[in-house]
């Protein structure tokens, strides 16, 4: 592993998406829902707490599906989904691109730092491959390289909570799981990180301060945001931070010894 003494380092750094490098679920995805279903005619609007009830389940069309019938009682058909994820992709793309989303703290810091260090970085997440390529090209596109391996939404069979993102990440990298750090913003992120055995550092968002601190239990540690010089992160679970900026050497405390 790189690094010696306090300079250590993990091998390589896998990033989530949404709420993890910006608050995209409240104030992207589910704006572009919206704006997807008055479109489309349907009287639906997905208020903050109705969205973030729904962040339980992975995947777009998933959500919309499960909404449709559990809520609203009704079977869109699979064509009809995929027309209205195709529609809300267009408006994310278009929230995105008007500049109406920002890195979260402390994001370009760490990736700057890793990727100084010659770390390897991947995505992985549930989102489709365009709108994580819209985000990255809008707020990261120096790191656009850095960040070439990328696992998505259409990658996987399964989902989040299911590792298997995270496993395909591995070997894509060549890494195995004592070696890597993740870090997620929620429940279903952390487990499905944890699930491949890998090291989770858990940046509550928005849209997951909410939730109990009990459903991060299995996260080395759970910060606030990744801090930066006059925005230092509250550590609400792990090994103390001094200075408020979570850095490369802070991840390698998480991996087990």
């Amino acid at each position: 592993m790189p690094g010696t003494g306090s300079d250590r380092v993990p091998a390589a750094l896998l990033w989530d998406v949404d709420g993890t490098l910006a608050e995209t679920e409240l104030h992207g995805h589910r704006l572009a829902f919206n704006r997807a279903f008055a479109e489309a005619g349907l009287t639906w609007h997905w208020d903050l707490a109705t969205y973030r009830s729904l962040l339980a389940i992975s995947g777009g069309q998933e959500r919309m599906g499960h909404y449709a019938k559990a809520v609203v009682g009704v079977d869109l058909g699979a064509d009809r989904l995929v027309a209205l994820q195709r529609a809300k992709q267009g408006h994310y793309r278009q929230l995105v691109q008007a500049g109406e989303l920002h890195l979260r703290p402390g994001v370009g810091r760490l990736m700057a730092a890793a990727a100084n260090a010659g770390l390897p970085q991947a995505i992985v997440t549930t989102s489709g491959r365009g709108a994580v390529e819209a985000l990255l090209l809008q707020l990261l596109p120096e790191l656009m390289p850095q960040l070439a391996v990328r696992v998505c939404g259409e990658d996987v069979a399964r989902k989040k909570p299911d590792p298997e993102g995270y496993q395909r990440a591995l070997a894509l990298l060549g890494l195995v799981p004592g070696q890597v750090v993740a870090i997620e913003d929620s429940p279903q992120g952390l487990t499905a990180a944890v699930g491949a055995g890998i090291a989770t550092l858990v940046t509550q968002s928005q849209a997951t301060a909410e939730q109990p601190t009990a459903a991060f239990a299995g996260a080395g540690a759970l910060v606030s945001h990744l801090g930066d010089v006059n925005q230092p992160a509250l550590v609400l679970h792990g090994p103390p931070c001094p200075g408020g900026q979570i850095s490369l050497g802070y991840l390698h405390q998480l991996l087990q010894p």
